[in-house]
């Protein structure tokens, strides 16, 4: 019998343009995203992620607020983080407030937890860039401590709570946070970019992998993937999901979705880009990434296909496509998602079975 392949959802809350051009405000992005996950769950969508930004163009700065609005509307989707930057955030925080949302949806929510591709959060909050390693590092083993240690599987306190001692912040000693998870725990990934000791360092928590595959080919990832059991195996902790996120877009044909897609896809990739020395993304390169590379792009029929060779190559338990970007209007993503869960979600189902 095939694995099951949870399909799921991302935006990092996109500042969209109007029908004008005209860039939308922060707080109609916000209620735009809310909106969007509502309809994600009424379709059936496996999972449903918000990032975390501090900057101008993407108005979620704090996702648990948001899934915490979409939880109190839906019934069924799982609600996660894309990512959630660890490394500049208390991990006590992250659990409380994550453990809060996993209460309104009655046991749904998820974290995803990255370093993150921006660093405006290291000043804003205080923190060096110095210790951008090591804040990471520490954060991490606090909040999987937590996880561990701070509930019982009946949802109630555990007898001997929450003992950690780190380099960065004071010791906890028998220490519980509240709320508890019903369940006793979250579900936990860890997202990664491209490190092999990020791979590890999921294996070695025992924590699902969530690779960032956002360039080039899926099938250079598979190495990743086989690091990840091979530790697992050899650390004596037991391999999780594993689990891409890759950015994409659905039209009704594959011409229509190049043609929307493209002027918004480049906005966002070349402001960016200006930033980090990158030059203006021509044509060409899109189209290679729609053919050949991580852009999962095109009719229902393009799209499931491309999601299917991906799961088998990588022999996935999570697929999540991130349908928003830069400017792309707030119908776009509508009509986008609603093929997602109409279309591609069950032509999938059935290219992957047997």
């Amino acid at each position: 019998m095939a694995k099951h392949l949870d399909l799921g959802l991302d935006t990092f809350g996109d500042v969209m343009a109007d029908s004008e051009g005209r860039p939308l405000t922060h707080a109609q992005v916000l209620r735009n995203v809310v909106e969007q996950g509502v309809l994600a769950d009424e379709l059936g969508v496996d999972f449903f992620a918000v990032g975390e930004h501090h900057r101008e163009d993407f108005a979620v700065s704090a996702p648990e607020v948001v899934l915490a609005a979409i939880a109190a509307r839906t019934t069924r989707v799982r609600l996660g983080s894309a990512v959630t930057v660890l490394s500049s955030d208390d991990p006590i925080r992250v659990y409380q407030r994550f453990a809060t949302v996993d209460a309104i949806s009655n046991g749904r929510a998820e974290i995803i937890l990255g370093r993150g591709s921006f660093t405006e959060s290291f000043p804003l909050f205080g923190y060096d860039l110095k210790d951008y390693e090591e804040l990471f590092s520490q954060k991490l083993d606090l909040l999987a401590a937590l996880l561990r240690d701070n509930a019982g599987p009946d949802g109630q306190a555990s007898p001997g709570g929450v003992s950690w001692q780190g380099k960065l912040r004071p010791p906890l000693a028998g220490q519980h946070v509240y709320p508890l998870p019903e369940s006793g725990t979250m579900k936990t990934w860890i997202g990664v970019g491209g490190s092999p000791e990020s791979v590890v360092r999921a294996a070695s928590y025992g924590l699902p992998l969530m690779l960032a595959i956002i360039g080039g080919s899926a099938a250079r990832f598979k190495p990743y993937v086989e690091l990840y059991h091979k530790a697992a195996a050899q650390l004596g902790t037991a391999a999780q999901a594993v689990g891409v996120h890759s950015p994409g877009y659905i039209a009704d044909t594959d011409e229509q979705a190049r043609e929307e897609f493209f002027p918004a896809f480049k906005a966002n990739r070349d402001r960016i880009g200006a930033e980090r020395g990158w030059p203006p993304m021509g044509r060409d390169e899109f189209e290679r990434e729609v053919t050949h590379g991580s852009l999962y792009l095109g009719s229902p029929e393009t799209v499931a296909a491309k999601i299917a060779r991906t799961a088998q190559t990588l022999d996935l338990d999570h697929f999540d496509l991130k349908y928003s970007a830069g400017p792309l209007g707030h119908d776009k993503c509508l009509r986008c998602i609603e093929l997602y869960g109409a279309k591609v979600i069950p032509l999938v189902r059935e290219m992957l079975k047997g």
